[in-house]
């Protein structure tokens, strides 16, 4: 009765087991990653087994008609098929694999990991290809070099985006055998929402947050643009712009004690959701970075302090990107 209880359970446990060995194999792998024997796949390519086939036949007709050239002629190519096997396994055995630089982008563009391939041995290696998601990249590494290949990944959402699992093949030299691995290096990259095509908002002054700047607009420094009222003068209105967008557009000029900015996730218009509303935050931060202003952001349970400059900006984007609103 026991062991009728306790069967299920051992069946199910060994799949249980087999799962987390798969899922083990396939998830990120930190630090360099060495194509050992054990990881390098080798099988006959459709060049290869029309290559065997053609072997066969032609020691099938030898012994037929009993033709001597027609041996040597089809041991002579068998020979150095079976050679060109140890070729193309030794092409890809002993390579280390490791993570290289991954730099931020906006959601919609081709994010870049750049993958760092070493040949520790005294052969060169040829005809290397990488590929990830349809995506392929060929390249040669020398012999005690090291070659940085580029995979190129779009990106779909913001947030983190980790490289997907990359086959590395080669079929040199002949062509009649692929020696394939898999590898997976612990690299993502951090994206950015993508900015909409807002305008910068004009500067507000906010009392309780102890702000004491002035909001008028004067004449100091060129601010951005809006949409053209018309109360503004003639000479403020941007015609090159207005050309281009069929728009009418105005200038707008403020003082230097008006330069600072808060950016507040609630202070945009009702209709939008949580992915427009970053969107038109991350314009805004790009924008005011473009102008040299000051400025802070306001997220729910986050708050960036005012600020400037590259720095201010990347951390800016990055809360931007990374944020969960509960």
């Amino acid at each position: 009765m026991l062991q009728r209880v306790l069967q299920p359970l051992r069946k199910y446990s060994r799949i249980y087991d087999f799962a987390q060995w798969f899922y083990r194999r396939h998830a990120p792998e930190p630090g360099t990653i060495v194509l050992t024997q054990r990881r390098v796949y080798v099988l006959p390519s459709r060049q290869g087994l029309v290559f065997g086939t053609s072997m066969v036949v032609m020691l099938i007709g030898s012994i037929n008609y009993n033709l001597s050239l027609g041996y040597v002629l089809t041991f002579l190519l068998t020979g150095m098929g079976v050679v060109s096997i140890l070729h193309t396994f030794r092409n890809l055995a002993r390579l280390a694999v490791s993570p290289g630089r991954v730099d931020p982008v906006f959601a919609g563009e081709v994010a870049q990991f750049h993958v760092h391939i070493e040949n520790p041995d005294r052969h060169d290696r040829f005809s290397l290809v990488l590929t990830c998601k349809g995506e392929m990249v060929s390249c040669d590494i020398p012999a005690q070099r090291v070659g940085v290949v580029v995979i190129r990944q779009r990106a779909q959402k913001r947030g983190w985006m980790p490289l997907e699992r990359v086959t590395l093949e080669t079929r040199y030299p002949l062509g009649l055998t692929r020696a394939w691995s898999y590898v997976r290096p612990e690299m993502r990259a951090l994206v950015y929402p993508t900015p909409d095509d807002a305008l910068l908002p004009m500067p507000q002054a906010r009392p309780e947050a102890g702000d004491a700047i002035s909001v008028g607009s004067g004449s100091d420094d060129f601010f951005g643009l809006r949409t053209y009222q018309p109360s503004d003068s003639p000479r403020h209105v941007a015609w090159k712009a207005a050309a281009r967008t069929d728009t009418p557009l105005t200038k707008v000029f403020i003082g230097r004690a008006a330069s600072e900015l808060w950016f507040d996730f609630d202070d945009m218009p009702q209709g939008f959701d949580t992915e427009a509303r970053l969107s038109r935050l991350s314009r805004w931060v790009l924008l005011a970075t473009q102008s040299g202003a000051r400025y802070g952001l306001r997220l729910p349970g986050t708050q960036i302090p005012l600020g400037d400059g590259e720095g201010h900006r990347e951390a800016c984007l990055r809360t931007l990107a990374l944020f969960e609103r509960a």
